[in-house]
C-alpha cells in the first residue's frame, strides 16, 4: 500500500494510507540507513509487511522527493505560508524576507499572513500588505482568535501540502486551530515581559484539512537559515530585483557596493522598496561571512 507519512515520533512513522482513513505505525526498513537515508514527514512511502490487526507495518519505499528542506526536516510542501503579526511580538521582515528567498529558491509558492491586525491601532500592517502585494504576493490580514480572515485562507490552503512559518508568538497554532475549528495543536502565550513567544510546538505533524489537502505544523522555521543560498546568487530570490539586474554595468555585481547597479537604481527611483533593499544588504552580508568563515 501506498501513503503519506504524516508523523514521526521516535523512529516511528506514522503513515495515512492512500484513499482511506486508516494509519498504520510503521518502521523504516534497515536498507535506508545504509543508503544514507531516512523517512521524513511528508514522504510519500510504500509500505508492506501489514500486520491489519494491530494496524502496524514497515516502510518499503521512499518515493523520490519533490522538495526537501533539512531544518525542520520535511518533504514535498508545496506552499509556505509566512505568519508575522502585526503587534506583540512586533513585525519582524528580515525573517519574513529569508523565508521568502528561500521559497523562491525551492520553487514553493508563498502566502503571507498579517494576524492580530486588531492590535496595530496606527495600522500600520497596510504598509507592509502594500510593500508585499506590489510584489506579487498575496497577503491575507487576519485575526485569529475572532475567525476573521480564516475563510479566504482555508480557500488559499486546498490542494498543497502547506506549512506555517514564522517567530513563536506569532499565532501560527491559534491559525491552525481556527481552520478547524477545533483545538488540535497547543496555543503558547506570549511572555509579557520580553514580548517573545513561547514556541510551544515540538515535533512535525501533519493534519489532514481536505482532499489533497495538508497543514504541517512545524518547530524551527523560527531559527529560519538559508545557507543553501550562495550570497551572489541571493538577488534572484527577491522576486522583483531580477529584472532589474540586466541594468548593472557589471557581470557579476553584488548590487552593494557598485555604484553603476540596475538594483540601486530601481531602489533610488522607488521601483524597490528600500526596506526590502535594506534586508537584502543585511541578509547578503551574512551570507557572505559564513562563506568566508568556511575557508
Amino acid at each position: 500500500m501506498q501513503g503519506t507519512i504524516i508523523e514521526n515520533k521516535s523512529n516511528m512513522y506514522h503513515v495515512r494510507v492512500d484513499g482511506e482513513s486508516t494509519i498504520y505505525s510503521c518502521y523504516a526498513r534497515g536498507k535506508f540507513k545504509k543508503e544514507d537515508i531516512s523517512p521524513v514527514v511528508g514522504d510519500r512511502v510504500e509500505i508492506s509487511d501489514i500486520n491489519e490487526k494491530e494496524k502496524e507495518a514497515v516502510i518499503n519505499k521512499i518515493e523520490k522527493r519533490k522538495v526537501y528542506i533539512r531544518r525542520p526536516k520535511i518533504s514535498n510542501l508545496t506552499q509556505l505560508i509566512f505568519v508575522i503579526s502585526s503587534k506583540s511580538p512586533k513585525p519582524d521582515l528580515l525573517m519574513l524576507d529569508k523565508q521568502l528567498a528561500f521559497a523562491e529558491f525551492l520553487n514553493i509558492k508563498s502566502i503571507i499572513v498579517l494576524n492580530k491586525t486588531d492590535l496595530d491601532k496606527k495600522e500600520e500592517f497596510k504598509q507592509i500588505k502594500e510593500t508585499y502585494k506590489s510584489i506579487g504576493y498575496t497577503v491575507i490580514e487576519t485575526e485569529a482568535t475572532k475567525g476573521i480572515g480564516i475563510e479566504e485562507l482555508k480557500k488559499e490552503l486546498l490542494g498543497n501540502m502547506n506549512a506555517f512559518a514564522g517567530n513563536s508568538g506569532v499565532g501560527k497554532s491559534t491559525l491552525i486551530n481556527a481552520i478547524f475549528n477545533k483545538e488540535i495543536t497547543e496555543e503558547g502565550e506570549v511572555s509579557s515581559r520580553n514580548k517573545r513567544g513561547k514556541n510551544t510546538t515540538t515535533a512535525t505533524r501533519l493534519y489532514e484539512i481536505d482532499k489533497d489537502t495538508y497543514i504541517a505544523d512545524t518547530p524551527g522555521f523560527s531559527t529560519f537559515e538559508i545557507n543553501e543560498i550562495q550570497s551572489k546568487d541571493l538577488y534572484k530570490y527577491f522576486v522583483e530585483f531580477k529584472k532589474y539586474a540586466n541594468n548593472c554595468e557589471f557581470i557579476g555585481c553584488t548590487h552593494i557596493k557598485e555604484e553603476q547597479c540596475g538594483i540601486k537604481k530601481a531602489v533610488e527611483t522607488k521601483k524597490i522598496d528600500l526596506g526590502r533593499y535594506e534586508r537584502f544588504c543585511k541578509i547578503y552580508q551574512d551570507l557572505k561571512q559564513k562563506e568566508e568563515r568556511k575557508w
